[in-house]
């Protein structure tokens, strides 16, 4: 049976734009207008959109240089730094993707309990999950057509949203400097600019939605590219229109205070929270979708145990036992109940993946090897920029959470060189 493969804007430009405009658009960008004020929301957006364009760049002219295979950023490191490392950071953007998918199902379940306040949240949570891995398992080609359902209704949610300019009394009084008053959950004991950064930062990490799903697109060199660049331009300008629709419609306290300002302002709310649900579902798709091809790959690879069993795909050339592994491990997410401890090591598993993707394009470009002729050619200082910022903020962010994870990479790299790995094809390290 011959596979289903997808275009750029199927495969590419839907997933990704559907991961980066979820949960934290609808109920936290207006608490981080309200605590950072207008410079300070500006700032954080374009500092996380700084981190995400120059990996998309880097992304994007890796991918126009070699065929990439399935796995998305595995695949790439892989074929330039080696299998090891490849590995070493396949793995725990693995487990990143996979638990993720816990995190929007609580953000789906925040959202419909609005809706259902009574019903029991683990059974909420429960049910979500189903639904999700239903959709995943009947199979890729239903869950992108679901996508474009959804990509409709947060389009709609967006001109609500943007609505709110015409049926409220505006706020022309704009607090440009935000005085950082903290949160509910911390009693309004006050915040601090990379307390604020930390919070928004999971909006921007959907990225890599196309390039995961790498050995599925009909033509990866042209649609990743084509796809990720446009997504992330796109929704950048959201983002920051946003922020002044949200500085305008309510005062900085009622930004500060009240999670649902975007529902409760908009022209109309049901179609808001509408949006809300379907990009948390969206997300949660994606990233259900999307994980397992990563494992996929890492089994195709012989880099785990039982491998040839994790690479083993159904007739319709799905990974199922990547998918159930990956179930099992979206169960054991929502089982902590409070992803708040994890939700820090998570970002670094991003944020390393997002350095290692812009050191393999410095380092490709630095050794000026023939082989390396990519058709989107990118100055050196953007893979440098985006390297050096993932780095820097990981330690920014919180130094023992950052010092772990890069512990547990080496040890893995460790691990991986003593299995001594063979790849069927060289990297640039032999260059």
């Amino acid at each position: 049976m011959t596979k289903k493969t997808f275009g750029t804007f199927a495969g590419v430009f839907t997933p990704t734009t559907l991961t980066i405009l979820g949960v934290i658009m609808y109920i936290r960008q207006p608490w981080v207008v309200g605590n950072a004020g207008v410079m300070g929301a500006l700032g954080i957006v374009l500092l996380s959109v700084a981190i995400t364009l120059t990996t998309a760049l880097s992304l994007s002219s890796i991918t126009t240089n070699i065929r990439i295979g399935s796995g998305g950023a595995f695949s790439l490191i892989s074929q330039s730094l080696g299998l090891e490392i490849g590995g070493a950071i396949g793995i725990p953007f693995y487990f990143a993707q996979s638990i993720a998918v816990a995190m929007y199902i609580f953000g789906f379940r925040e959202g419909l309990q609005t809706l259902t306040p009574d019903i029991n949240p683990v059974l909420l949570d429960l049910v979500i999950f189903a639904v999700v891995m239903g959709i995943a398992f009947i199979s890729t080609s239903f869950a992108f057509k679901i996508q474009f359902v959804i990509l409709g209704v947060i389009v709609l949610s967006l001109v609500s949203i943007y609505g709110a300019l015409f049926v409220n009394e505006l706020n022309f009084n704009i607090q440009w400097i935000g005085q950082y008053p903290g949160s509910v959950e911390n009693d309004f004991s006050g915040s601090s600019f990379w307390t604020v950064f930390a919070v928004f930062f999971p909006a921007v990490t959907g990225v890599m939605a196309g390039a995961n799903m790498s050995g599925d697109l009909t033509n990866p060199r042209k649609s990743i590219p084509v796809g990720t660049i446009s997504s992330v331009i796109i929704t950048t300008i959201i983002y920051i229109s946003l922020i002044f629709v949200a500085a305008v419609i309510a005062s900085p306290d009622e930004l500060a205070q009240n999670y649902n300002v975007f529902i409760d302002k908009a022209l109309f709310g049901p179609i808001v929270l509408a949006g809300l649900l379907g990009a948390t579902l969206s997300s949660a798709l994606g990233s259900f979708v999307g994980a397992p091809r990563i494992l996929l790959a890492l089994g195709e690879k012989n880099i785990l145990p039982k491998s040839k069993e994790l690479a083993r795909k159904s007739k319709k050339g799905e990974p199922v036992n990547a998918m159930l592994i990956t179930a099992g491990l979206v169960l054991f997410g929502i089982s902590l109940r409070n992803l708040n401890t994890i939700a820090p090591l998570l970002t670094m598993f991003f944020m390393i993946t997002y350095a290692m993707v812009n050191i393999v394009a410095l380092v490709e470009q630095t050794l000026g090897l023939p082989s390396y002729r990519p058709t989107l050619k990118i100055p050196i200082i953007i893979p440098a920029i985006g390297a050096f910022g993932s780095i820097a903020i990981m330690f920014v962010l919180n130094v023992i959470v950052a010092l772990f994870s890069l512990i547990f990479i080496v040890l893995f790299y460790l691990y991986l060189v003593k299995m001594n790995i063979k790849s069927a094809a060289g990297d640039s390290r032999s260059g």
